[in-house]
This record gives structure tokens, C-alpha cells and sequence, in this order.
């Protein structure tokens, strides 16, 4: 219903309608043309407006599907009946040469507005639980307070006042026992950056470098990072994407924070709980500023595990045209003793999804998004796709014979590593390019999870992700739309800690929308309708594309105030973003578009 709604209630009735006149008004004359009546027949108003009427019907449901986007409404029905009406006088004036009467003008566009309202719109009425929410618990993303341009209000059912304060929800200052106290200073600032195949770029970096430091931690350490603006003019903080931290270390200007100016500085400080592959980057004009170079890497290391022979993190990024992993342009070429553990960290850092393909060697997918896979098989000859912001990490032992290629994209070398006896060469016929991709949902062996696809959720929430006309913050813009809306005009999904929040996310649109729920990592419980058959799939950025629908479900267990957005930056940017808020939870700060 979700993507069919506006042609089922609107555009195919109209065309209906429209194509009925024609063959009542029309057809009768063409025959009669055709069979040797009079060929002046064929060209009288009675034939063309009619027939001109049908085409001007049939453009009707186009333009409510690509320019208004979900969901049909009233308003929109009546404004495109209206049209197609006046349409078809302006072309009766034109066609016949005279202006009709006021009387039968008066009569034609009642008639087209009862027509729309009867074909087109009326139905909505029936089908609007639907339409806004495709389950009768469902609350389609509405909690029934204002636009979230202004979260200082936000409190108990957003009724009541905050009883306390995102700027009260801030990390410890401790570490685990056992943990340590890992101190870093970044500073961010502009300066020209030379890639390694010798190419000098402008970029806003941390400490000069893009990728910026990486920041490294123990399960148990307390992580604790002064950012400092030495010439951002925009503005800078760190988000820690995918990594739970509490809210006030979130990072998000105008909802956690307010943006660390030139000549400022912030502390941010979390307990390293999470074990895994994760990133940080800015969240103030994040679209331009990631883009720019103001990212880096978060790993942290399980304490007890032991560490694999050859551990490489590697972000891969499109900077100034180029395909840059870490801070290569060009192939990083290692070479590797036999028999090594190696695992290569992933990490997209870019706006689209990337495809890696890996030659030379069987490997595991052995964890996405930090969060390990159970069981995980051995892959070769498969391509894995990888969300925006999303990682994988891959673990393979060093074979004698090489070498070990990664590719991106299946045109671009990466990476290659050789045992030093072999050649240095990527292996011919081994570019991935017709390997087909790793269904994630199907791989690896289930195991049990806290909650399934059939326990009661206590909030659920559907998110139609579109392309439409909004007036996002009273100025009409060809929005990302979420629910129809843009930012700031999406309400918040409010939910109580201790809830469980299921989330259907549906993309309409021609664009595919890496969604990125801040402090919370989703299961993933069905994909169009299928449930996973492989490992429990816990992720904090997941790709839908266009057509598809996903289910997905977390416990609130993270209180604050939360984005909820694509990942695609310059998707957030022009308008699909929205926020969750937990009750009872307000904020000082104004803005809160996050960047």
C-alpha cells in the first residue's frame, strides 16, 4: 500500500474517468470520421478536449508521485483535480475559439472537483489507517508534540516538563576495573593534505591528517578526547558513530551540544563497553565537513582476546575525486609471513555504498558494524556490499602463494598483500566484477536473541522514506522526505526506557537511504517480508533501497535525545532527519538538525 496508495485512490480513477469521457465524447466521432463522415469531425472540440482531458489525467498520478510524494492527502487531490480542470477549459478556449460561458465553466469545474473528490480523494478517507500506519498500533512516527526545532520543551509524554537534562547524561569518569584512562587531543583545522601518490588536496582535517588520529581502546578503558577548533569556521563536534555512548557525548549540535567554534573546545568522555570497529567524524555540516576529511576510526579491542597477526583498519573515502583508503590514493602493498591472522577493518566513510570484493585467499565475514556474526562461513568469489557508515571486518589466515587482493568497487586495487615469495601482481581474472553479493540476511547460523520478530513491541513506528515538495522550515524545498515531511517539520518518535521499539522503515524513492539510528543498535527482523535464516544481524546502519521495506527492532535502554536519519549526508541535509526522543528528556540547546 505503501508504494501504490496514490495511483490505487488518485491517479488511476482519474485516468478512468478521464479516458470515459473520451470514449463517450470522442470515440463516437473518430468512428464516424474514419467510416467517411465528415473530416471536420475529427478536429472539433468534442473530439480533441476530451482526448487532450485524458493525457492532461494521466499526467495527474506522475506528478503526485514524483513531485509531491507520499502520502496522497486531500489537499494535494484537490490541487491536481483543480488542475487538470482548468487545464481542460483553458484547452476548450483554445480549441473552439471562445470563451465559455460563465454558466457551463462554472458547471465543468464543479464537476471535475466533485470527480476528483469522489475518485480521487474520498478513498482516502477509508484507507487512512494505512496510509499512516499500516498497523493499528502503529504510530507512523507521530507523538503529538510540535516540530523538533526546539527540544527544550520535551518531557514526560510530551506532556509534562523534562525532568532532567541531556546535559545531565554525560560518561563516567572512571574506567572498569582493570581498564585504563586513554587520553587523546584532537584539533581541527584546514590545511593541505599530500595522498600518497603525491597529490596535494585542501581538506579540514583533525591534527592535519586525513583520516584523522586513530583512537584505540580496550574493552574497559575510559576514552576521553578534547576537541579543540583551531580555524573550522563552520563549527565541529565528534559523533561516535555506531558506538552506544551516553547521550551528552553524542556529539550533535543543537541537541547534544552546541557546536565547538574556532578558538573552543569540548571534552567528550565515555567508557569503552563495545568491543569492535566503529568511526567518528564531525556532525556540523556534516555533508560538507565529512566530505571535507573530518573523520577518523574508533577500534576497540576485546580484553581478553588475542590479537590477530596483521590488524589494518581501513576507511575508504572519495576524496577530491579519488578513491582514498586510509590515507592512500594509490595500492598499500604489505608483505605478510604465511600463516598469519589477519583481519581487515572496513569502513565506509562516504555518502554511497561501496563493493568489495577479496581474491587470493577463503576468509570470514566474521563481524558488521562491530557486532560479531555467529558462526560465520568461509566466502570466496562474493562480493560484499557495505552500507555508508557501515564495516565489516574480515578475518583470513596468510596463504604461502598469493597474493591477497581487496578491490573497491571491482575497479579500484585497495589493497595488496603477498607473501613476499609470490608476485606482487593482482591474479588475472580475479577483479570480482561478476561475483555475486553476500545476502547478510542468510548468512552465517542463527542463534537466540533477547527479543524475536513475534514478541509484542510496546512502540512501533513506520517511516516512509520519499522525494517531495515540502516547506521544510517554511521554505519549499524538493525534499528527502520522511512521513511526507522534511526537517523540522518531522515529529519526534518518543519512547520510555525500557521499551521495545519496532521500526518499519519503506523506501518509495529512487535513492537508496542508509539509515543510522544514533546510541541504539537494531535487529534486523525481516527484509520485504523474509526474516534472516543466518546470524543474528545487529547493525547501526542499514541500507534500504529503492522498493525496499524493512523491520527492524531495539530495547530503549540508552535514554536521551537520539537522531534518526540517513546516512547519505546530503540526503540528512535536505530534510531527512528526524529525532528519538525518551521521555522525560530535555535539552538546553536550539537547532537540532544535528548538521
Amino acid at each position: 500500500w505503501w508504494f501504490v496508495q496514490e495511483k490505487v485512490v488518485f491517479g488511476l480513477p482519474l485516468l478512468v474517468a478521464g479516458a470515459l469521457v473520451a470514449g463517450v465524447l470522442a470515440a463516437p466521432r473518430l468512428l464516424a470520421a474514419v467510416r467517411g463522415g465528415p473530416a471536420e469531425a475529427a478536429g472539433a472540440p468534442a473530439v480533441v478536449v476530451p482526448l487532450l482531458g485524458t493525457g492532461y489525467a494521466a499526467a495527474a498520478g506522475p506528478v503526485q508521485t514524483f513531485l509531491l510524494g507520499y502520502p496522497a492527502t486531500w489537499s494535494t487531490g484537490l490541487v491536481l483535480a483543480a488542475v487538470v480542470a482548468g487545464a481542460v477549459l483553458v484547452t476548450w478556449r483554445a480549441v473552439s475559439g471562445r470563451v465559455p460561458g460563465l454558466r457551463t465553466a462554472s458547471a465543468a469545474v464543479a464537476l471535475a472537483g466533485v470527480a476528483g473528490v469522489v475518485l480521487g480523494v474520498l478513498p482516502l478517507g477509508t484507507g487512512a489507517a494505512a496510509v499512516s500506519g499500516h498497523d493499528p498500533g502503529d504510530t507512523g512516527g507521530m507523538s503529538g508534540m510540535s516540530a523538533m526545532g526546539d527540544m527544550s520543551a520535551m518531557g514526560h509524554a510530551g506532556h509534562q516538563g523534562p525532568t532532567r537534562s541531556v546535559t545531565e547524561l554525560r560518561g563516567p569518569d572512571t574506567p572498569d576495573q582493570g581498564g585504563a584512562v586513554r587520553r587523546f587531543t584532537l584539533t581541527a583545522r584546514t590545511a593541505t593534505v599530500t595522498l600518497s601518490s603525491g597529490r596535494r588536496v585542501s581538506a579540514w582535517t583533525f591534527d592535519g591528517r586525513v583520516p584523522g588520529p586513530p583512537i584505540t581502546a580496550v574493552q574497559g578503558d575510559l576514552v576521553e578526547v578534547r576537541l579543540r577548533n583551531a580555524d573550522i569556521s563552520a563549527g565541529v563536534t565528534l559523533h561516535w558513530h555506531g558506538y552506544d555512548v551516553p547521550s551528552g557525548e553524542d556529539g550533535v549540535p543543537g541537541l547534544t551540544q552546541e557546536a565547538v567554534m574556532p578558538g573552543q573546545e569540548f571534552v567528550y568522555r565515555f567508557r569503552a563497553e563495545q568491543a569492535g570497529t566503529f568511526w567518528y567524524h564531525t556532525h556540523e555540516v556534516s555533508d560538507l565537513g565529512v566530505r571535507m576529511g573530518l573523520y577518523g576510526t574508533l577500534v576497540v579491542t576485546p580484553r581478553a582476546a588475542a590479537p590477530a597477526g596483521l590488524d589494518l583498519t581501513l576507511p575508504v573515502h572519495t576524496f577530491a575525486g579519488a578513491t582514498v583508503t586510509g590515507d592512500h590514493d594509490r595500492p598499500i602493498e604489505q608483505t605478510v609471513a604465511p600463516g598469519t591472522a589477519v583481519r581487515l577493518r572496513l569502513i565506509d566513510t562516504d555518502n554511497d555504498p561501496h563493493r568489495f570484493t577479496l581474491a587470493g585467499t577463503p576468509y570470514r565475514l566474521v563481524a558488521v558494524d562491530g557486532a560479531d556474526l555467529h558462526e560465520p562461513g568461509v566466502l570466496t568469489r562474493s562480493a560484499l556490499r557495505l552500507a555508508a557508515g557501515g564495516r565489516y571486518d574480515l578475518a583470513f589466515t596468510m596463504p604461502a602463494a598469493g597474493p591477497v587482493v581487496l578491490r573497491v568497487d571491482d575497479r579500484t586495487v585497495a589493497l595488496t598483500l603477498s607473501s613476499g615469495a609470490a608476485a606482487t601482481g593482482p591474479s588475472p581474472g580475479a577483479d570480482g566484477a561478476s561475483w555475486p553479493e553476500l545476502d547478510l540476511t542468510r548468512y552465517g547460523t542463527p542463534a537466540p536473541t533477547p527479543f524475536t520478530a513475534r514478541t509484542p513491541a510496546d512502540r512501533r513506528f513506520t517511516l516512509v522514506l520519499d522525494r517531495g515538495l515540502s516547506l521544510a522550515g517554511g521554505r519549499p524545498l524538493y525534499a528527502y522526505t520522511v512521513n511526507g515531511d522534511a526537517f523540522p517539520d518531522i515529529p519526534p518518535q518518543t519512547v520510555a526506557e525500557g521499551d521495545l521499539v519496532r521500526f518499519t522503515v519503506v523506501n518509495r524513492g529512487s535513492d537508496t537511504h542508509p539509515w543510522h539510528l544514533h546510541g541504539h543498535r537494531v535487529l534486523v527482523l525481516s527484509r520485504n517480508g523474509h526474516a534472516p535464516t543466518g546470524s543474528p544481524l545487529w547493525l547501526d546502519t542499514f541500507d534500504v533501497r529503492p522498493g525496499e521495506v524493512w523491520e527492524v527492532a531495539f530495547r530503549a535502554d540508552n535514554p536521551g535525545l537520539w537522531m534518526n536519519h540517513c546516512h547519505n549526508l546530503g540526503h540528512a541535509d535536505q530534510g531527512m532527519v528526524l529525532h528519538l526522543a525518551y521521555e522525560g528528556v530535555g535539552t538546553p540547546f536550539h537547532g537540532a538538525h544535528g548538521g
